[in-house]
C-alpha cells in the first residue's frame, strides 16, 4: 500500500444532549444524539478533510455500539479495501460493508442507528475529498438529475407544559414568517379534545388546514386510533402520520381504509423488510399516502437506496418519499433521488435541526447547501460541536 493511498486515520465519537423545544430550558425526556467525526489523510489548507456526521434526530446517542462493533470494524480495514475504482476516494458503499461485516439478517433494533451515523460521515468525507456537494456526488453514482431546489416543511408543534396553545401558535407564526408554507404538528400525548384544539389553533395561523399535517408519533391503540381517525377526517388535513405500533400493519390498515385523507408511515421502519411488510400489509395508497423513512435510521443511504428501490418496484413513486429527520442531509438526499421534499426543525434539536445559516425558504422551497459535502460548515453552531469531539 502507497504511504499516499487515501485512508481513514480517526474516527472521534460523543453523545450530545438534543432539545425538542427552542428553549432548551423545557424538559425535554433527556434526549441524546451521538455525533461523530472521521478524519482522512487528505490535507487543504493545512487541515486534513473530516466527515461529520449524527444519528439523526428522536431515538438516542448509540455509544457503545459505535465504540464496541462498527468503528473498530471501519478502522480495522485493510485502506485499500476502502477506496472507490479510482482510488483516489473513500468508497462509502464499501465502507458500509465494512462496518456490517458478521452481522446477521434482522434484530435491527438500534445498531441501523448507529451504522447510519458513521454512513453519514463517509458519505460527508467522500464527497468533501471530491470537493462537491454530497447531492452532486451522490446523484453522480445513482444516475439521476438532481434539483438545485427542493420543496421542504416546518416540523414541529411539541406540546409546552404551559401556555401550550399561545406556544403552538406563536410557532407556527414564526415558520410561515420564515417562508414555509406547511406545518407539522404532534399529538397523540393528551386527550382527543385537546388535540382537536391545538389542530384549530395552528389551521388558524395557516388559514388552511390542508397546510397542516398532524403526527401523532405511534402513541395510539385501537380504540384511540379509530376515534381519531374519525375525528380528524374532517380537517382535511396534509396528512395523518404514525398513528399507532409501527409494526402493527393490521390496526393501520384498518385505519386507512376508513380514513380518506393521506397518511404519512415508515419513519420507525428501518430495513427493506420492514418496508416489504409496509407495501404488502399497511393498507397505504400509492396516489396520496406519504413515506417518511429516515435515511440515517435506515443503516445510512445503502440502506434507504434499499427501501427505495423495493418501494419503487412496488408501485410507489419517488415523489411519495418524504424523508424523516428535519437537518440539511437531507435536503441532499431529496435533490439526488429526486423525491418529494424534506421535514425541516427550524426550532427543534438545536444545533442540528434546521438549514445552514442565511438559508432563505421560498415559497416552502429551499436552495440545497453548495458547499463540499452535506455542509455543515456553513452552520456554525452545529460545525461548533463537530469540531470540538
Amino acid at each position: 500500500m502507497s504511504k499516499d493511498c487515501v485512508r481513514i486515520v480517526g474516527v472521534r465519537e460523543r453523545a450530545v444532549p438534543l432539545s425538542r423545544y427552542a428553549d432548551a430550558t423545557v424538559r425535554s425526556g433527556g434526549l441524546t444524539t451521538s455525533v461523530v467525526a472521521i478524519e482522512s489523510n487528505v490535507t487543504r489548507s493545512g487541515k486534513r478533510v473530516t466527515g461529520y456526521g449524527f444519528s439523526s434526530m428522536g431515538r438516542f446517542a448509540q455509544s457503545g455500539l459505535l465504540r464496541e462493533r462498527f468503528i473498530p470494524r471501519l478502522l480495522g480495514c485493510e485502506p485499500t479495501m476502502l477506496l472507490d475504482s479510482s482510488e483516489q476516494n473513500i468508497d462509502p458503499f464499501r465502507a458500509w460493508k465494512a462496518m456490517m461485516n458478521g452481522e446477521k439478517a434482522g434484530g435491527h433494533g438500534e445498531r441501523c442507528v448507529a451504522v447510519g451515523t458513521l454512513d453519514m460521515a463517509l458519505w460527508d468525507l467522500a464527497a468533501k475529498i471530491a470537493d462537491v456537494p454530497l447531492y452532486e456526488y451522490l446523484s453522480s453514482l445513482v444516475g439521476l438529475a438532481p434539483s438545485r431546489t427542493v420543496s421542504v416543511y416546518a416540523s414541529g408543534g411539541y406540546l409546552h407544559p404551559a401556555d401550550d396553545l399561545l406556544k403552538l401558535k406563536d410557532e407556527v407564526r414564526a415558520a410561515t414568517e420564515l417562508g414555509f408554507d406547511k406545518f407539522k404538528m404532534k399529538i397523540g400525548q393528551e386527550t382527543l379534545e385537546n388535540d382537536s384544539r391545538r389542530i384549530e389553533a395552528a389551521a388558524s395561523v395557516l388559514s388552511d388546514a390542508r397546510r397542516l399535517a398532524v403526527d401523532a408519533m405511534n402513541a395510539y391503540d385501537g380504540p384511540r386510533a379509530r376515534s381519531a381517525a374519525q375525528t380528524l377526517q374532517g380537517y382535511d388535513l396534509w396528512w395523518f402520520e404514525d398513528f399507532c405500533d409501527p409494526l402493527d400493519f393490521e390496526l393501520q390498515a384498518e385505519i386507512a381504509d376508513m380514513y380518506l385523507g393521506p397518511i404519512a408511515a415508515g419513519e420507525a421502519l428501518f430495513s427493506s423488510a420492514e418496508a416489504k411488510l409496509l407495501a404488502a400489509h399497511g393498507g397505504l395508497r400509492k396516489d396520496r399516502d406519504i413515506l417518511l423513512f429516515d435515511p440515517v435510521h435506515c443503516y445510512g443511504i445503502p440502506g434507504y437506496l434499499e427501501i427505495v428501490r423495493v418501494m419503487l418496484d412496488r408501485g410507489w413513486r419517488r415523489e411519495s418519499f418524504w424523508p424523516h429527520g428535519g437537518h440539511i442531509y437531507c435536503l441532499h438526499l431529496v435533490s439526488a433521488l429526486g423525491l418529494g421534499g424534506a421535514e425541516v426543525n427550524p426550532f427543534s434539536f438545536a444545533p442540528f435541526g434546521g438549514l445552514a445559516d442565511g438559508t432563505t425558504v421560498n415559497g416552502g422551497r429551499v436552495d440545497v447547501p453548495q458547499l463540499p459535502g452535506i455542509g455543515f460548515e456553513g452552520k456554525a453552531d452545529a460545525l461548533a460541536i463537530f469540531e470540538s469531539i
